[in-house]
């Protein structure tokens, strides 16, 4: 599948016409990981965002004994998003399950996009609001 087909496929991106995804392509840095990698440590700064292009990564709350399993992500879903907001700490650890190909986006470069074009800015960062507050309301839902 083409980064244009991944991208059109992923949540965060939905709304975007294909000129404007091209835009995002060509921010888009594939990057590799074998099973078993740290691909984000919980802890660190965040600069950059990760779309999934194969495989698959776990997510895990490292300090709890055993380590908490959160959630296993596969093609199409996006980590470390929370990047592209605040370039704060990352809330969790995300190891590959297996071989993984990445889609990379930077923080500054996904900025400096959104600088030149608004509405590409606006529509992802609506999508990542409304996948933000799901995320807090289930997430509330659970601990009633």
């Amino acid at each position: 599948m083409s980064v244009a087909g991944l991208l059109k496929d992923t949540a965060l991106f939905s709304g975007l016409s294909d000129d404007e995804l091209g835009a995002v392509v060509n921010l888009c840095v594939e990057r590799s990981f074998p099973a078993g990698s740290i691909v984000i440590r919980q802890g660190d700064v965040g600069d950059e965002m990760f779309i999934i292009q194969d495989g698959h990564i776990e997510i895990v709350v490292v300090g709890a004994k055993p380590e908490l399993r959160v959630v296993v992500l596969g093609k199409g879903q996006i980590l470390g998003e929370m990047s592209l907001l605040d370039m704060g700490f990352r809330s969790a650890t995300a190891r590959s399950a297996t071989a993984v190909t990445l889609q990379v986006i930077k923080q500054a470069d996904f900025a400096a996009l959104c600088e030149q074009d608004h509405g590409i800015g606006y529509v992802v960062m609506r999508n990542l609001a409304a996948d933000l507050s799901f995320k807090l309301r289930h997430r509330n839902l659970a601990t009633m």
